[in-house]
């Protein structure tokens, strides 16, 4: 099993390096100039090179992402579980939880440094506020589709409301939630990084605006390299923590259709 899964890859692999020959041969060929894009081999050599500064600015980007994706997975699953409690507050805040993803990160962004400083807050905010509506929206989502023949057994055993919550409600939400979390596992990085873009003293954003400005540009394309890796590993963190959390459901799936 673990052998297909592996192989299931390979397709993804064939493609991602066939681009990356692609592009090599490209630059080499003399097509475009190397101080707009410069070839992989140059970027890794980039990375190699610059990598213990490198190293302090992905501490610090990845820190201020999982603080924020902690953050909005609390978040989120608080907002979903108040949603699900009665139709009234759904009808109510659902339409203002749109509304709050209309709000533009680039006006918000640098309020949110003149009232909390250069520090982690603000890079956590703007994280916790790219990465909470996908994971409550999923959540909420998930309560809201859980079979009825299974809440009414547990009604007539007398199952109080909260009992019903945690025993079937949210356990019958779970691959919802982590369809969410996976979504936002992917937003993460971005918004962390654009709000070090906006004002930081460490970080990943500071670091590609840095090199940016100075026109280094194969800097930008190594620390773009690095928040794709770093993207990647907490995206198949998520993953693991789901295989582990729900193998009934992996189980379930993978039983072949009669």
């Amino acid at each position: 099993m673990k052998l297909r899964q592996l192989a299931s890859y390979g397709p993804a692999f064939v493609l991602t390096a066939s681009i990356f020959l692609s592009w090599e041969l490209y630059v080499r060929a003399g097509l475009i100039n190397v101080y707009v894009l410069p070839a992989p081999s140059a970027v890794l050599q980039a990375l190699v090179e610059n990598w213990d500064v490198l190293l302090g600015h992905t501490i610090q980007t990845a820190l201020e992402t999982v603080l924020g994706l902690m953050a909005a997975t609390l978040l989120g699953l608080c907002l979903a579980v108040v949603l699900d409690l009665s139709t009234w507050i759904r009808k109510a805040v659902y339409p203002l939880l749109v509304i709050s993803q209309t709000i533009p990160m680039i006006a918000l962004a640098p309020l949110l440094v003149i009232w909390f400083g250069l520090d982690l807050g603000p890079k956590v905010i703007v994280v916790t506020l790219y990465c909470f509506f996908p994971i409550a929206v999923s959540v909420a989502d998930g309560l809201a589709g859980v079979d009825p023949d299974l809440i009414r057994l547990m009604q007539s055993m007398r199952a109080s409301r909260w009992q019903i919550l945690w025993l079937v409600r949210l356990p019958a939400a779970l691959p919802s939630f982590f369809s969410g979390l996976r979504i936002a596992a992917t937003y993460s990085m971005t918004g962390a990084i654009f709000g070090e873009y906006v004002a930081a003293y460490q970080g990943l954003g500071l670091y590609m605006k840095t090199a940016a400005n100075a026109h280094a540009i194969v800097i930008v394309f190594a620390a773009i390299f690095v928040t794709a890796f770093v993207s990647l590993l907490l995206f198949s963190f998520v993953n693991l923590i789901e295989w582990i959390a729900l193998p009934w459901y992996h189980a379930s799936r993978s039983k072949p259709a009669r």
